[in-house]
């Protein structure tokens, strides 16, 4: 059932993260084209720039959710697994407890925020852009703690944590690889 939550939670993510690319990419094209031909569009600044704040917080979970984040697990494997579970559980109280802050102020921000609207867009409340404040920050806090099993089992390990940054690149066809032959070759 976990498995399965955090499966569907992911796809969810992805689809939310996939759609808004779309999106921007769409609006980016559109107020290109409309430039080109001396019309510029009056909303395409506010818009975009919501846009790209939308993506970069659900593009955040997502990231949390593969722990794919900001992270330095060469230095906290450096450590032996009997000082790494406290630091990891240190580390996460911070990180979950910051995202928490974050939802608790964004809904606070979303109450002030009352009938204000878009500047360009006046029939679009600022309670929805900003929506994505307090959602984003509930779902960080959400990714992280699907992530903690794993996360456990890794730091308890002699291995350590793996991620992205700690695997191995081969050297089989690489020995005698000259960076500026690359260039010059070009």
């Amino acid at each position: 059932m976990f498995f399965r939550f955090r499966d569907l939670y992911k796809k969810l993510l992805e689809y939310i993260v996939i759609f808004l690319m779309m999106v921007l990419t769409l609006v980016v094209v559109v107020a290109v084209i409309y430039r080109t031909m001396n019309a510029s569009l009056s909303w395409y600044d506010e818009v975009a720039s919501v846009l790209l704040a939308w993506l970069t917080y659900y593009g955040a979970a997502l990231a949390a959710l593969s722990r794919e984040h900001i992270g330095f697990s060469g230095l906290v494997n450096a450590i032996k697994p009997s000082l790494r579970i406290p630091l990891i559980f240190i580390s996460e109280i911070f990180v979950i407890g910051f995202f928490i802050l974050l939802t608790w102020v964004g809904i606070t921000v979303l109450q002030v925020l009352g009938g204000d609207a878009l500047t360009s867009l006046t029939w679009v409340p600022t309670r929805l852009t900003q929506s994505v404040i307090p959602i984003g920050g509930a779902l960080f806090v959400i990714s992280e703690t699907l992530t903690l099993p794993n996360l456990w089992r890794m730091a308890k390990s002699t291995n350590g944590i793996t991620a992205y940054d700690a695997a191995e690149i081969s050297n089989e066809n690489n020995n005698n690889f000259d960076p500026s032959e690359e260039v010059l070759s070009k």
